[in-house]
């Protein structure tokens, strides 16, 4: 098989891993499981392959999986503004990796969870 399934119907899959790109975009980091992590790593770098294309037929399929989100950004004067998750990705995070070919997101071990010894991992933007 070529994906995890995650112990999850496929839309289920499809709406969890939906809100973890989602989130990742937003906040450039999340800690979740291991699983999670790397089911979700090539999600969200088909994303910014998007973004770096930037033609309206790319805007429009990332929004076709992106959530509706308002993402607060910081510019270099310190001032804050709000976009949603979409502008962001296109605007903020793509420009970022225009020289790099691939490998956008770092996944760092920190442990096993508490409650069900789930070996839980922090995703970041690199």
């Amino acid at each position: 098989m070529g994906y995890r399934k995650l112990g999850r119907t496929s839309s289920q899959r499809k709406a969890l891993l939906r809100d973890l790109a989602t989130d990742l975009i937003v906040n450039e980091r999340i800690e979740t499981t291991e699983a999670r992590a790397k089911e979700l790593r090539s999600v969200v770098e088909k994303m910014i392959t998007l973004g770096k294309r930037g033609d309206l037929h790319a805007r429009r399929q990332a929004a076709a999986f992106i959530r509706r989100e308002v993402a607060t950004t910081t510019d270099e004067n310190g001032n804050e503004s709000t976009t949603f998750a979409l502008q962001k990705l296109f605007n903020d995070v793509a420009p970022r990796y225009a020289d790099r070919q691939g490998g956008y997101t770092r996944i760092l071990k920190k442990g096993p969870r508490r409650g069900d010894g789930a070996p839980v991992v922090v995703i970041e933007l690199v």
